[in-house]
């Protein structure tokens, strides 16, 4: 039998629900890890929110206070699922107490947060990932595999789209629990952090550093009634964004998301395309990946000219990534699979005593494009990211 690995939730919203699932299942499709998560503690401000999430997902106890789980003995993990604004205190906290440390994306507020986060979980020796969970998904993993393999060849172009329309409507308010995210005071930044940081993260683990942007956005409604207050205040969060990019290995990007686009919901796009092939996935239809083949690698020769064409690959075969752990082929994995092969990854790595992907210094890299991005926007100037080579 595995040795448990004592979970301390923090947050019971939409992400605490999401990792606590990956919790409860990892250990089911993954029986091979050396440890087992237990779902040892949930933490939230709420306590009746709090019991009743703890009572409906199995945790053994619950905590209101945050700096109460970080420093209990029989905690071995902090999952950092609660705002942005206080991941920074908890991570640090976490890593000074020795415990293993997950966090929800975006790693922090900025570059100087997240630098110092990064600094303390190297420093403590512990284990850390950060839920990029759209790596997971078995096309998008399988794009890497297509790029490692060289099938794209040399880089031309990426192109990436992140659309939903949640907060069109100008009477929605600000704040509180359910819409931090309009909050900059807690959410730092809107679609930038929230959105564009997923699809920057894709993007460079596909395509390599980020070296420069030049970005623009807006703000729609610029006011909105504030949850707990009640007063009108005004809105300091980006509801759009659009930005041009350079990579490392010459190629250049666009991206552009918005939660203003009538009709989309969690419409995450990219392509890329190379000398030699081209790559597209659509978040909505996760199940396939588009693949044109120009030129194969195997032979150095062009496709026959009447076979080009683009290529829909179901991607649910057991050679596919992660794929021989759920079902058979024809049969496809959803969203909350992507965070359950997430955590397998981690704990494979954990048990290997290496560094999982993406961990806060990967992460890091990610939270300097997006403050790259909104310091263009501000400017109206390209801007060096100073992403890691």
């Amino acid at each position: 039998m595995p040795a448990p690995l004592n979970v301390g939730m923090i947050g019971y919203g939409f992400m605490g629900r999401a990792h606590t699932n990956a919790y409860l299942k990892v250990p089911r499709f993954f029986p091979e890890l050396g440890r087992r998560p237990a779902l040892k503690a949930l933490c939230g401000r709420n306590r009746e929110r709090a019991v009743d999430f703890a009572e409906q997902w199995g945790y053994e106890s619950v905590e209101t206070d945050w700096r109460a789980l970080v420093e209990r003995e029989d905690i071995d993990l902090v999952d950092i699922g609660s705002p942005n604004d206080s991941h920074r205190e908890i991570a640090l906290a976490a890593a000074a107490n020795g415990k293993w440390v997950l966090c929800e994306k975006p790693l922090a507020m900025n570059v100087a947060e997240a630098e110092e986060m990064t600094a303390a979980v190297e420093a403590a020796g512990v284990p850390n990932m950060v839920w990029f969970n759209y790596r997971r998904v078995p096309a998008v993993a399988l794009a890497r595999q297509i790029v490692d393999e060289g099938r794209i060849g040399r880089p031309f172009h990426y192109r990436a789209t992140y659309l939903q329309d949640w907060t069109i409507a100008g009477d929605i308010p600000q704040g509180g629990e359910t819409l931090w995210r309009l909050d900059a005071a807690v959410a730092g930044s809107g679609v930038t952090g929230d959105l564009l940081a997923h699809s920057i993260d894709t993007a460079m683990w596909l395509n390599g550093p980020i070296t420069r942007v030049t970005a623009d956005t807006e703000t729609f409604v610029t006011e909105r009634v504030h949850q707990e207050t009640g007063a009108l205040q005004p809105v300091g969060i980006d509801d759009a964004c659009m930005f041009l990019a350079r990579f490392a290995n010459g190629s250049l990007a666009t991206f552009e998301s918005t939660r203003y686009a009538r009709g989309r919901k969690n419409f995450s796009t990219f392509e890329l395309n190379g000398n030699d092939g081209s790559v597209h996935f659509d978040l909505e239809d996760p199940q396939y990946l588009d693949f044109f083949e120009h030129t194969r690698p195997e032979t150095g020769g062009q496709v026959p000219g009447h076979l080009t064409g683009w290529r829909r690959i179901h991607v649910t075969n057991s050679e596919h990534p992660y794929m021989d752990k759920w079902w058979v082929p024809g049969c496809t994995i959803g969203y909350e699979h992507t965070f359950i092969n997430a955590l397998a990854d981690f704990l494979a790595a954990a048990g290997e005593d290496i560094p999982a992907q993406p961990d806060f210094r990967c992460a890091l890299q990610t939270q300097r494009v997006c403050d790259a991005v909104l310091a263009s926007a501000r400017t109206g100037e390209w801007v060096e990211t100073g992403v890691e080579l």
